[in-house]
């Protein structure tokens, strides 16, 4: 038997993601990336991978209530974990995803669920973020097209209408209460 013809023995082992709310047991290979065990095990697609170097933030996901980049976690370190992805975020209606449709905040779509999950987290734990502190929760986002005040726009009205803050369509942005 030639060499490209044997397997390589790998060793595997099983973990358990609750993604979404779903709990799921996998059987993973060492090298495999959180990023890979959503796509290509859970049908997940949503999350991107643009640079495989964690120097972008497309691939973004919320584990644990904070943002990590789903391409240098190793799916075994996260056995046990809680990870939200942007379909989750979507599913439950969150208002991030009007106001980034609102705003027009992805012009070709790929950075879009890197910035909408690292938003999500920073209104998770700052439900009033100032134009900085979302700059500063952002700053590991990046995008091609240059949509960057338009996700900030987008962030502040998400925050004012999950603070029950009236917002009014003439205004473009958060209203007043």
């Amino acid at each position: 038997m030639s060499a490209v013809e044997q397997k390589r023995a790998v060793s595997t082992s099983t973990i358990t993601l609750v993604v979404n709310g779903d709990t799921h047991q996998l059987v993973v290979e060492p090298q495999w990336t959180l990023h890979y065990v959503l796509q290509d095990k859970l049908g997940l697609f949503g999350t991107k991978e643009f640079c495989g170097e964690g120097a972008c933030g497309a691939c973004s996901v919320i584990m644990e209530g904070r943002p990590v980049l789903s391409c240098m976690m190793l799916a075994i370190e996260c056995d046990g974990k809680d990870i939200e992805t942007v379909e989750g975020i979507a599913k439950a209606d969150h208002p991030l995803i009007d106001a980034y449709i609102k705003y027009s905040c992805m012009q070709c779509g790929f950075c879009t669920p890197g910035f909408v999950v690292t938003a999500k987290a920073l209104l998770d734990r700052n439900p009033d973020p100032t134009i900085e502190e979302i700059k500063e929760a952002m700053v590991g986002n990046l995008c091609r097209c240059g949509t960057y005040p338009a996700h900030i726009k987008a962030i502040q009205e998400a925050a004012a209408v999950l603070r029950g803050v009236v917002v009014s369509a003439r205004e473009g942005g958060a209203g007043s209460e």
